[in-house]
């Protein structure tokens, strides 16, 4: 088994993609990459890796999507190497690095689908990785309303355990909400995906509301442990470090937001993809 990673975001280059300044350059039967990619999950470790580049330099110009191409990189090539970043406020058990590409030399048949395709490859690419986002966020509030339930019937003040205090509840109530909301929308993306559906609108909207929610809960989680969910002898800190992440990576929040409203305001209509995932067998 081999491990791959998804190289778009670049130091210069996050929510704004034809910002990328990774460039692929045709010579005979290959492409002459060179650029760097940061904030790659797994770069580090990972066997393969799916970067993007600009293939059509006077569209870059332009600011042209459809100049750019997708290439597979395999670790080994000559002048690929890669970083770890260190320091990150949450999500310390996965790793986070760098791609750098310096005059590496990539045969024609690493191409993925054709050239100044790159673009609707990463859009569509994101569609699926922006759904396991949600559904961990979603876990993420759960995690959250189980702690906070357990500890407020444990906890007491005043002389009653402090599930009994009103502003507590009301902190319960908005994570058992938000976790119904969230697990929904993800269920329906998810749908949607299982039937060939497009469902960039759906899984946006899944992720965005999940991601909110979810720091809102750990924020309250903290708040219901008081002083204790400060450190870290309880889960509530790290709880509250990791939701803080999902808020930027797989599109920001308010890349997202301005999604939705495109698409409320009729702004934004997707168009059906060339090609699509393989559906579940049906038993």
């Amino acid at each position: 088994e081999k491990v791959a990673t998804f190289g778009l975001t670049e130091p210069n280059a996050g929510s704004d993609v034809v910002a990328i300044e990774t460039r692929a350059e045709k010579q005979g039967d290959y492409y002459i990459l060179n650029g760097e990619k940061m904030w790659i999950s797994l770069a580090d470790v990972a066997d393969n890796f799916i970067v993007f580049a600009w293939t059509d330099l006077a569209k870059q110009k332009q600011r042209d999507h459809s100049g750019i191409s997708c290439f597979i990189l395999e670790r080994g090539m000559e002048g690929l190497t890669t970083g770890t970043i260190h320091g990150k406020l949450g999500i310390r058990a996965g790793n986070t690095g760098s791609i750098t590409m310096s005059d590496v030399k990539v045969p024609k048949e690493n191409l993925l689908g054709y050239e100044g395709e790159g673009f609707k490859i990463a859009m569509f690419a994101l569609d699926q990785g922006r759904y396991t986002v949600a559904a961990g966020a979603t876990g993420l509030i759960r995690a959250c309303l189980d702690a906070s339930i357990k500890y407020s019937l444990e906890r007491k003040t005043f002389g009653v355990p402090i599930a009994q205090h009103q502003l507590i509840k009301e902190m319960i109530a908005d994570m058992a909400t938000s976790y119904e909301i969230a697990r929904l929308l993800w269920l329906k993306a998810g749908w949607c995906k299982n039937q060939g559906l497009r469902n960039t609108k759906e899984t946006s909207l899944a992720k965005m509301y999940a991601c909110e929610a979810s720091e809102r809960a750990a924020s309250n989680a903290v708040q219901i442990y008081g002083a204790y969910g400060y450190a870290n002898d309880y889960p509530v800190e790290r709880f509250y470090r990791n939701a803080k992440g999902a808020q930027i990576y797989e599109g920001s929040r308010e890349i997202h937001k301005l999604l939705q409203a495109d698409y409320a305001l009729g702004f934004r209509v997707d168009k059906p993809t060339r090609c699509n995932l393989p559906l579940p067998e049906k038993e």
